[in-house]
């Protein structure tokens, strides 16, 4: 994946809306996939602030909620996907910590964590799997947000 790739995921995924249920349908999505596939990962959706779905598969540990925060964090102040943020800085040879002076106790530049963004408003919430590489927590994300688009009747 590269960043005008990531970039273009972002802007496909924007959603028109986004509710509770809809927290719901993308976190269950991302929980049936795993139990098909026999993956351990937890996955949140939060809006404005609220978690709206939180679900730990066995195999997980505490830590993946600590992981899961501190990915999410890094979208919220950013707008743009955690592994997007991470190849960008890699991209200029830098360290995040050190170019947005953050600690590491409360952001991690890792894959995992993607902007819930609604259409006419912006970046309203998050969609956070950790458990995988950074690679597949992002693209499980990433296929949650698109289920949740392409399964729409409105």
């Amino acid at each position: 994946m590269n960043l005008t790739e990531l970039l273009a995921q972002e802007e496909t995924l924007t959603l028109r809306h986004f509710t509770n249920h809809d927290a719901l349908r993308a976190g269950q999505y991302v929980i049936d996939r795993a139990l098909r596939e026999q993956l351990s990962v937890a996955v949140e959706l939060k809006r404005n602030g609220q978690r709206l779905f939180y679900a730990a598969l066995d195999g997980t540990a505490p830590d993946q909620e600590e992981w899961i925060r501190r990915k999410s964090n890094v979208v919220l102040r950013h707008g743009h996907s955690s592994l997007y943020m991470r190849l960008y800085n890699e991209s200029k040879n830098r360290s995040y910590y050190k170019m947005y002076a953050v600690d590491p106790a409360d952001y991690a530049d890792a894959g995992g964590s993607f902007p819930v963004r609604v259409a006419g408003v912006g970046v309203i919430g998050t969609i956070t799997v950790s458990g995988l590489s950074q690679e597949a927590d992002h693209q499980l994300a990433v296929e949650a947000l698109t289920y949740l688009n392409e399964s729409r009747a409105d």
